[in-house]
């Protein structure tokens, strides 16, 4: 259900300047973070859960937090 409401919003998913950085250091990508992120979200094996005001998308190594309101990604870790 949280799955299909982040792909619903898909192209309101975004991050912030301060973002960008963040999540590439903690993934460790060069790639652009937002594209790299809802790649992640459509593999159909990632798995979406809601705590509090949060989504948090997990799959392969990493676990995705997306504020539920703003789709703005906040961080990005790996597992």
């Amino acid at each position: 259900m949280h799955k299909s409401e982040l792909l619903k919003n898909i192209d309101k998913i975004h991050t912030t300047e301060m973002g960008i950085g963040r999540i590439q250091k903690n993934l460790g990508i060069t790639d652009e973070p937002v594209n790299y992120c809802i790649s992640k979200l459509k593999k159909e094996e990632s798995i979406v859960e809601k705590q509090g005001k949060n989504y948090y998308v997990i799959v392969d190594d990493c676990k995705i937090t997306i504020n539920s309101s703003s789709f703005t990604i906040i961080t990005a870790h790996k597992n």
